[in-house]
């Protein structure tokens, strides 16, 4: 504190500076470098946000696999001796930005924005319908698994409490594009949620009966919004600015 060690019940006033250096910490993540470098969006001391394309696996499943959006961040993180960690996970099919931490300090930091709502994440999706759909709303049925189809999950009166914010931003007879704000995050919970409301999402493999299985799903995730765990700064990362912001200091 102030530059000289003090006791742990110090107490800290209003202009007091605290330095924290970290001399050890331990992690269980670890991934194999991929071939293949990722399309980043966004890069600082701490975070690095990808765009994910669709029908690639946030995160390996077996300790040889190598082929995930985490493999590929691993393989350009070791060109400057760095690791990722994982904060949260996309939908294999769904595509669009994934946070990710580059030293495991921040991941405690980043889990809290996420269960404090702090940090906010947006998606855009185009679904079938065949009414009218209310300008916005919050959908809030509870979610758990599917007993007919281990892939998948369903609305079912026992499942978790599950809350998605909806709004239009267009609409014709027979399509509609959504952006979309979870307050929750099941797995799967957008696709089940418009899924169960008939507006299923485009071309998704598991909850639209029309899906082209040679196009891809029309689920994006393009914004997320977070607080810089040391500088405080609030990020507002969105896949339509095209200037790419890396390594700011």
């Amino acid at each position: 504190m102030n530059g000289s060690y003090q006791p742990i019940n110090t107490t800290v006033g209003a202009g007091d500076t605290i330095n924290l250096n970290f001399t050890q910490v331990e992690t269980s993540q670890a991934y194999l470098p991929s071939q293949k470098l990722p399309d980043i969006v966004y890069e600082d001391n701490d975070i690095i946000v990808i765009n994910k394309p669709a029908g690639q696996k946030t995160h390996p499943n077996r300790p040889d696999e190598d082929n995930t959006a985490m493999n590929d961040v691993e393989y350009y993180l070791n060109q400057t001796n760095e690791h990722v960690y994982m904060i949260h996970r996309l939908d294999m099919w769904t595509s669009g930005l994934l946070l990710l931490a580059k030293n495991p300090i921040v991941v405690p930091i980043l889990n809290r924005q996420l269960a404090l709502k702090i940090m906010k994440r947006f998606y855009l999706a185009t679904v079938r319908k065949t009414t009218s759909i209310l300008d916005n709303g919050t959908i809030l049925d509870p979610i758990g698994l599917d007993e007919t189809d281990k892939r998948k999950r369903r609305v079912r009166s026992d499942g978790l409490p599950s809350v998605t914010h909806f709004s239009v931003i267009s609409q014709t007879s027979s399509l509609a594009k959504l952006k979309l704000d979870l307050e929750t995050g099941r797995t799967h919970q957008i696709r089940v949620h418009l899924s169960h409301h008939n507006m299923p999402i485009i071309n998704d493999p598991l909850y639209d009966p029309s899906a082209n299985s040679d196009k891809i799903m029309a689920l994006e995730a393009f914004q997320v919004e977070l607080v810089n765990p040391f500088s405080f700064e609030k990020l507002i990362i969105n896949l339509s600015n095209n200037d790419k912001i890396k390594k700011q200091p």
